[in-house]
């Protein structure tokens, strides 16, 4: 079986980078021939509202490849990047990390933040940490989702990585039988080996993606985990976060007390320096996660998750066993102040909580898509009539 993956040409390390190559890693050395191909010409000098418009031309110059690609059995790519290929006989699959309407949706403007959280905002703001309170227009985003939309209706079949995403292509009309639910997995090196020991004193850990413009810095909550750092002076805090933001970085490590910064630093060295926090809790403040990478590879290292109910978490978080899904910032802060005080109740939920993480292996993963792509082969089940 041969496959095309797309991907953009730029590959940073976000969740979808290192979702992609595991994918294509594993799928290999399960005997599935798997070749990458990168966009390369895009337009210059567009204007910010046409940013949109712009990212989804960029992947039509992959049809200077059509003559290779359509040798292939499957041409795969991340959400609208295989709008080129859906008008050839070759199965095209879309896979959906998240979706642009998803955190669209999720992430309101500066003054419709919660109040608990708007002082750290406007703060931010005030000391040129963020630029501007709010991006200068999501029409690029709200363009993007359209688009989105579009190819989920016509590809030959859609992943969606937790349920969270695969309601949200049901509510946008996607039909449900083409959907197929494979959760992403975390590398193998995340599972090579736990510390057996407690940390003698638990902190509050932050691991993820940060974001670094007005947008993505709401939709990763930084709100949020401010407010939590600041209730919590006497504890130590521990930042693993993806983000251009110098300023924001230097801002949390001088202001923020008991707090260590550990940013844009490589993925594979960061179980070596959360082992030694096993039985902290993991703040997870986004409001918006397709899957959650991140909460994965915390409960992989023994961390305790306190998170909202974004992503996967309502999918393998049960409250009081291997974790706590919480609606407000209040709720958080309590469950934090009751995991910080009962030692009995964090060892046993960070058992629980390595367990749960164990399901998502790249194994796992790369079982689930062969089966999609052996399915893809046989003649027309109903699922693949195009709508």
């Amino acid at each position: 079986m041969k496959v095309a993956f797309i991907h953009n040409e730029k590959k940073i390390g976000t969740g979808a980078h290192y979702i992609n190559d595991l994918m294509a890693s594993k799928l290999k050395e399960s005997g599935v021939e798997i070749k990458n191909f990168y966009p390369k010409t895009s337009l210059m000098d567009v204007p910010i509202h046409l940013g949109g418009l712009k990212n989804i031309l960029f992947f039509y110059s992959l049809l200077e490849k059509r003559s290779e690609m359509l040798k292939f059995d499957i041409i795969q790519g991340t959400t609208y990047t295989p709008l080129p290929f859906l008008c050839y006989p070759v199965p095209v699959v879309s896979h959906f990390g998240s979706t642009t309407h998803g955190f669209l949706s999720s992430t309101p403007r500066a003054d419709k933040i919660d109040t608990y959280s708007r002082g750290v905002w406007y703060k931010l703001h005030k000391k040129g940490i963020i630029k501007e309170l709010n991006i200068q227009t999501r029409r690029p985003l709200r363009d993007i989702a359209e688009i989105e939309k579009y190819v989920a209706s016509r590809a030959t079949a859609v992943i969606a990585v937790s349920e969270h995403v695969k309601k949200e292509l049901i509510d946008a009309g996607i039909n449900k039988e083409k959907i197929h639910l494979v959760h992403n997995a975390i590398e193998d090196y995340w599972f090579e080996s736990t510390s057996h020991e407690y940390a003698k004193e638990p902190g509050i850990v932050f691991l993820g993606r940060l974001g670094s413009d007005a947008f993505t810095l709401k939709l990763k909550g930084i709100d949020r985990l401010i407010d939590v750092y600041q209730n919590f002076p006497s504890i130590q805090k521990t930042t693993f976060c993806m983000t251009t933001n110098k300023l924001l970085t230097t801002w949390m490590r001088s202001e923020i007390p008991n707090h260590t910064v550990y940013a844009n630093i490589k993925k594979d060295k960061i179980p070596d320096l959360l082992r030694p926090l096993k039985g902290s809790v993991l703040f997870i403040s986004s409001r918006y996660e397709g899957f959650s990478l991140s909460l994965v590879e915390g409960m992989s290292q023994g961390l305790v998750p306190v998170i909202y109910p974004v992503g996967i978490a309502p999918e393998i978080i049960q409250n009081g066993e291997n974790g706590f899904l919480v609606s407000s910032q209040d709720e958080a802060k309590e469950r934090i102040k009751q995991l910080i005080s009962d030692p009995d109740t964090r060892m046993r939920l960070s058992e629980k909580a390595r367990e749960t993480s164990l399901q998502f292996t790249g194994e796992a993963t790369a079982k689930k898509l062969i089966a999609l792509y052996a399915s893809l082969k046989k003649p027309n089940p109903s699922w693949m009539v195009q709508e």
